[in-house]
């Protein structure tokens, strides 16, 4: 039962970090480019923290998605 609450609470506390460390990054980007939704256009933003929250985001739902909640037999 543990286990998959470590796994969650690391999970979450490593991107955390790597967020923080990517918005120190970013403070003199120059290149900002806007992101195209479906209905609308975001703000300009800086190409690093475009990819870095992509990576970030990308992190969390991998590992995330393989933690398993079932209680398996030994």
């Amino acid at each position: 039962m543990f286990r998959p609450l470590k796994k969650i609470f690391l999970t979450i506390s490593f991107n955390i970090s790597l967020f923080l460390m990517l918005m120190i990054g970013i403070q003199n980007s120059s290149n900002t480019k806007k992101v195209n939704l479906i209905l609308s256009e975001t703000i300009s933003l800086p190409i690093s923290f475009i990819i870095g929250v992509s990576f970030i985001s990308g992190s969390l739902t991998g590992s995330l998605i393989t933690t398993n909640f079932i209680n398996q037999k030994q």
